[in-house]
């Protein structure tokens, strides 16, 4: 069965239940049983190499043993055990002993089984138990497939789009920014995992023995806010071999205030998009000083993400809107103060539409380095594919595309970069001058301006019916005159 009939399948069946309502709920639901499969296979895994492994689950908890069976429960006694036994039952090992039930109390605390029907339930648990064995290599692909394909789902599911940053995005900032094995890697806002598992990944590379792969798993951070997108990072570090991702925390990051924080907590590296556009409820800016207090989510985030950072070795790419470049007031403060203390040494100019269809807003991805102050920021304007005008769902953007920052990046030293139709450099002296408006354009490039062809052709119309309005009054006038002349 393909991906898209597999996934299509089940959300089909789930469309039948009058208790999920949406594309979210949909999504949520089909984690939470995906997570308890991949679990059960995982135990069988850590049965043969663990010594003595224990399971935190009890016998009837366990997926074998309650979903398993193709022709076991059923109807109202399936619903009734799912939402009166077995929920209740995970939600408590939030406390467990074991590290593993930990793990999945921390996946249930928020989760809700949405599905009202227990028939539609147990087809929804054959179709995943009948199709895919996480044990088995190609499948385990494919629950990478699937997962993906839920992310992609999850974009176009209204604001829940808003935890999801395209693959090409954060494999370049990863890339770029190099994660070394034994570097702590945070991002505070880490939604669905992207940013982690494309750190995991880079440093899997590097890994030769089992304590490296112990160390990734230690050292490799995140924190959610929201239950839905926690539960997917969750999984999808599981998926990326991290069996038990404690470190990715349920939680606001700007719950905690900033004068709490003590040099052990600062981190090597960060890579995060923050949410952009939102903001916090009252109180959270008390968390930070008076020059920080604002309720704009990313504001708050960049002052944390500057704070956590090692003096002097820690690095960072954050993705950030346009509004920030050219905005004052606290972003004028924060943006001072990253000249001053960190070397801002590169701001990647995103086009519109990398992240439709969630915002068509322009974004950029910010480079620094705490211990400046900065000297020059390097512009890089990316450029859409020959023949594109945007970005969509069928056409999006592509890894490949960042080819061309790659080369010219210089390196981990940043040496030889040279102007060109897509660089340009500017001197923090220049950015003072601006008032800290970092929203400066292609001095290579003249816009041209290619808007909507409906606007153009109201546009148009518009300006015919003034021309035809204009020649009628000039008709009246001329006729009243040569009247008038008789």
């Amino acid at each position: 069965m393909s991906i898209n009939t597999l996934v299509k399948s089940v959300q089909d069946i789930m469309r039948k239940d009058t208790g999920v309502d949406g594309d979210a709920q949909r999504i949520s639901q089909l984690v939470w049983l995906m997570f308890l499969k991949i679990f059960d296979d995982k135990e069988q895994e850590w049965e043969l190499t663990y010594d003595h492994y224990q399971s935190p689950l009890s016998e009837p908890f366990r997926w074998a043993n309650w979903a398993k069976n193709p022709e076991g429960m059923t109807g109202e006694e399936l619903t009734d055990f799912v939402n009166n036994q077995l929920f209740p039952a995970l939600k408590k090992l939030t406390v467990s002993p074991i590290d593993q039930g930990r793990v999945v109390g921390l996946v249930f605390e928020d989760a809700y089984n949405y599905m009202k029907s227990g028939t539609l339930l147990r087809q929804v648990i054959n179709t995943i138990e009948a199709d895919i064995d996480f044990n088995s290599l190609s499948d385990r692909h494919l629950f990478n497939d699937i997962y993906e394909k839920i992310l992609a789902d999850l974009q176009s599911a209204g604001n829940a789009g808003e935890y999801y940053t395209p693959r090409p995005v954060t494999n370049f900032m990863v890339d770029i920014l190099d994660p070394r094995l034994g570097e702590v890697v945070f991002d505070p806002a880490c939604g669905t995992g992207g940013f982690l598992t494309g750190t995991i990944d880079h440093l899997k590379a590097q890994a030769q023995s089992a304590d490296d792969n112990a160390l990734i798993q230690d050292t490799v951070r995140g924190v959610e806010k929201e239950p839905l997108p926690h539960l997917l990072a969750m999984t999808n570090l599981m998926l990326h071999g991290i069996d038990v991702p404690l470190g990715v925390r349920h939680d606001n990051t700007l719950a905690r205030p900033l004068r709490d924080y003590v040099p052990s907590d600062r981190v090597d590296i960060i890579l995060a998009n923050p949410p952009f556009g939102g903001v916090e409820e009252n109180g959270i800016e008390q968390n930070f000083p008076k020059k920080y207090q604002t309720r704009e989510t990313a504001d708050l985030f960049m002052a944390l993400i500057m704070h956590l950072l090692k003096e002097g070795t820690g690095r960072a790419a954050v993705v950030l809107p346009d509004g920030f470049l050219f905005g004052e007031g606290v972003k004028t403060t924060i943006k001072k103060e990253l000249l001053e203390n960190f070397n801002l040494h590169t701001i990647v100019r995103l086009p519109k539409g990398v992240f439709n269809p969630y915002t068509s807003i322009n974004t950029n991805i910010l480079f620094f380095e705490k211990g400046g102050p900065t000297a020059d920021i390097w512009f890089f304007e990316h450029p859409y594919p020959e023949g594109y005008k945007s970005y969509s769902r069928t056409r999006p953007l592509t890894l490949a595309e960042f080819e061309r920052e790659k080369a010219w990046w210089g390196g981990p030293q940043r040496s030889g970069r040279e102007g060109s139709e897509y660089a340009w450099k500017v001197s923090a002296a220049e950015i003072e001058q601006r008032g800290y408006n970092l929203d400066i354009k292609n001095p290579h490039r003249v816009d041209v301006v290619h808007a909507d062809p409906d606007e153009l052709m109201a546009e148009y119309e518009a300006l015919t019916r003034q021309v035809q309005a204009a020649q009628g009054a000039l008709k009246q006038e001329l006729v009243a005159a040569l009247g008038g002349g008789r």
